[in-house]
């Protein structure tokens, strides 16, 4: 050791190499925790050439045998994806809720399956990237051929926890020069509510399995102590081992074709195959970017529901397009709330975002992480999109999604003037959970705890051209499948009495409108001990808009009646399996039963048998103005009582005869005419509607709102419960408190006792009833 003096004039140690070479190397053996790394989890670009892909590469790309070799792992990941869609024992295997993909050796997506949820895949460049910079050259750890790493915590980069992934290497005389990796939405994961998703997360411990990755399959063999530990940490363990088994012999499957690849062209070209196509998307997607009109466009979300209590926070979002530069600012988004499940760690929200460029901007590209590369995000971590690492997570699609519609919006309003399109303009697709989780003892004495594949059916946005698609597809996956009824019923003890019925009028009405959802109403029987969850916004305010005038999609209560049991009722008079929610909850047709209704966001329910569960399915956005809608695709809708009177009288301004359904063409003509008119008289000059619309701050009840405001972002409003009222906060992000909402049930108390004390007050500490 030496001394020397600083700028100061202080006297400062500088070690010696060797030195400092036995202070790293006590650093690293004495770390405490590995938590994840941030410079890792906020980098979404590629990752520069290695020395030998650029040794590869300058050995010569021939661009026909780089196209042959991606054509060989599209056919082979197709195969491994349907091995795990038709092995795999999650219902969200057997829907196709999972991706199966090929990376670089450092982590960047080269390759994915046709079909499948791309943003699965989108993500894994983080695990990667951790795997390979801690446990490479970590003694108690290393890759070895045949290595297998299982992860599933969406903090070290996973779409939500409920997914579970195998990534494993591809290596060749030690050195590691590729990744295969496979994932699927599980469902159980052991946390606070069945099923993988949990509204009532409170913590990041009520998220249930928190894997970092770790080496499940070590020189080929499954570790038997770890798999021990993960089945005992969730309800299901038969399917925690199926699966797992399920994804390593998917992912062996596209090993040994990249093997026979190899084989034929050499390793150099097949390292250069995977490298150039990443490069080549990012370069592609830079020269699509400088053909959009530069601009900004500005499309802010909202959620309507903490899945616990209404709320209205703000998810904004600012796109700016410059030349070969696109910004996706998400600036002005409201703040976590570090007691609920709704935030969103920012990889979550960027591979959605990745989905959105993939799907619906330029689906012609090969699927790589090369997509999202050069677009820039800008991002405060603590909103309720970035999540820091203590915040409850285990519904980050809250968050995640609307990623996912805020990039798809702008593209269609984007692209609308560009001569060129790679796909079609597009109204907003449905981007909600509408679906029923589930939990408890089946029929047949196990302890489970899933989803249905019922949210598969969300309804497409309505095309510049054309009405968009009924309950086609997520917007994750688009050729996914929503199951069948019958071969659910083999596994669970419940029966869907309505499974997939379109509802009148749940559309996104314009001159197109969006594609219709179902409603779906179930009931267990059967069992000693079953219940249901639903983990959805959207009850109260509209989840997506339309787009150039066109509606956005209705909103969507939960409705229950307890206290029956309709299987009881039906078999003494079958005449009342006329099913529906419209019938039910306005007729209320069984004696003794407790018509209830709520918001979506229902945590855990214990159900008697025979009580009824009853949601619907999400529309699409209609694109355009109602009133240029052809009148006979609007009595179309009438006579297939897709859209009721009132929805043809009121906005699409049509006069039709009632028994024929054939249009009065003058009177639709003069009706219309009609209602532009009463649109210009109800019309307030835009400067007017500011001054009085306009307003400093948020309504007080919007209590964590977000930034407020056309020229401030950066300032946002929430709230903080520093006592027993909430006291409203405003600045940046980062000065102001953590933001908790009280239990409600406490709230409840304090507001009897409360009550209690106002009577005792007036009436005196005892108060007798008198008969």
């Amino acid at each position: 050791m030496t001394l020397t003096t600083n700028d100061t004039g202080n006297a400062q140690e500088i070690l010696s190499a060797q030195e400092q070479q036995w202070v790293d190397k006590f650093m690293d053996e004495t770390t405490l925790f590995l938590g994840p790394d941030p410079e890792i989890m906020r980098n979404h670009q590629i990752h520069e050439r290695t020395a030998y892909e650029d040794e590869c590469i300058s050995k010569g790309v021939s661009p026909l045998e780089t196209d042959r070799i991606r054509k060989r792992l599209a056919g082979s990941l197709d195969e491994a994806f349907e091995m795990c869609e038709s092995m795999g024992a999650a219902p969200g295997a057997k829907w196709a809720d999972l991706s199966v993909a090929v990376y670089t050796a450092e982590g960047d997506v080269t390759y994915l399956s046709n079909r499948g949820v791309i943003a699965f895949s989108a993500v894994l460049h983080h695990p990667i990237r951790y795997i390979m910079k801690n446990w490479k050259d970590e003694p108690t750890v290393g890759i070895n051929p045949g290595d297998g790493f299982f992860h599933n915590d969406s903090r070290y980069g996973m779409v939500h926890n409920t997914d579970q992934s195998m990534l494993v290497p591809v290596m060749r005389d030690g050195q590691i020069i590729a990744w295969v990796g496979a994932t699927i939405h599980e469902g159980e994961n052991g946390a606070c509510e069945p099923g993988g998703m949990p509204s009532g997360s409170e913590t990041p411990f009520d998220d249930g399995l928190r894997a970092s990755p770790i080496k499940i399959v070590e020189r080929g063999h499954l570790r038997r102590d770890l798999l021990t530990f993960l089945q005992h940490s969730t309800r299901d363990p038969k399917l925690m081992l199926a699966d797992i088994k399920v994804k390593m012999g998917a992912v062996r499957r596209v090993i040994e074709s990249v093997d026979r690849i190899i084989e034929e062209v050499g390793q150099e070209s097949f390292v250069a195959a995977l490298r150039v196509t990443v490069e080549n998307v990012e370069a592609e997607v830079r020269r699509r970017i400088k053909e959009l009109p530069d601009g900004t466009v500005t499309f802010n979300q909202f959620v309507d529901s903490t899945l616990k209590e209404n709320i209205l926070i703000k998810f904004a979002c600012k796109i700016t397009v410059k030349g070969e530069r696109l910004i996706v600012d998400l600036t002005g988004t409201g703040p976590e709330i570090l007691n609920r499940a709704i935030n969103s760690p920012l990889g979550s929200t960027k591979a959605f975002m990745t989905q959105a460029i993939l799907s619906y901007w330029w689906p012609d590209l090969p699927r790589s992480t090369g997509a999202l590369s050069p677009i820039e995000v800008i991002s405060e971590e603590h909103s309720w999109a970035d999540a820091g690492y203590d915040a409850p997570v285990g519904q980050s699609l809250q968050g995640s999604f609307r990623g996912f519609s805020a990039l798809q919006t702008a593209y269609a309003k984007l692209q609308f003037s560009t001569p060129k399109k790679y796909s079609n303009v597009i109204a907003p697709w449905f981007n909600q959970i509408n679906d029923f989780l589930w939990g408890g003892t089946t029929q047949h004495g196990e302890q489970v705890g899933n989803l249905c594949a019922d949210l598969n059916g969300m309804g497409g946005g309505a095309k510049a051209f054309r009405d968009g698609e009924d309950a086609v597809a997520p917007l994750f996956c688009a050729m996914a499948d929503i199951a069948e009824q019958e071969v659910m019923e083999e596994e669970v003890p419940f029966l869907q009495l309505v499974s997939k019925r379109l509802v009148r009028d749940n559309q996104g009405f314009g001159k197109y409108r969006g594609g219709m959802g179902y409603e779906m109403i179930v009931a267990s029987r059967g069992t000693p001990n079953w219940g249901f969850m639903t983990v959805t916004s959207g009850s109260k305010f509209s989840s997506i808009t339309g787009m150039f005038g066109g509606y956005g999609c209705p909103t969507y209560p939960l409705s229950i009646v307890k206290g029956i049991n309709i299987y009881d009722i039906i078999r003494k008079d079958p005449s009342q399996f006329d099913l529906s929610i419209e019938r039910i909850m306005n007729e209320q047709p069984y004696e003794g039963g407790s018509y209830q209704s709520a918001h979506m966001g229902l945590q855990f329910d214990v159900a008697k048998e025979g009580e009824l569960y009853m949601i619907s399915q999400g529309s699409g956005g209609g694109y355009g103005d109602v009133l240029e809608r052809d009148p006979e695709l609007v009595a179309a809708d009438l006579q297939l009582d897709r859209i009721s009177a009132q929805v043809a009288t009121d906005l699409y301004a049509v006069v039709w005869n009632p028994e024929t359904f054939v249009v009065d063409v003058q009177a639709t003509e003069a009706a219309r005419a009609e209602a532009r008119k009463r649109r210009i008289a109800r019309g307030t000059p835009f400067r007017e509607f500011i001054k009085g619309f306009v307003t400093e701050e948020p309504p007080a009840d919007l209590l964590y709102y977000g930034s407020w405001g056309q020229d401030n972002d950066e300032e946002v409003f929430a709230t903080h419960w520093g006592g027993q009222e909430p006291q409203r906060v405003k600045g940046k992000l980062s000065e102001i408190p953590l933001v908790m909402i009280p239990d409600r049930r406490v709230l409840k108390i304090e507001a009897q006792d409360k009550r209690i004390r106002e009577l005792e007050a007036k009436y005196g500490e005892t108060v007798v009833h008198k008969s």
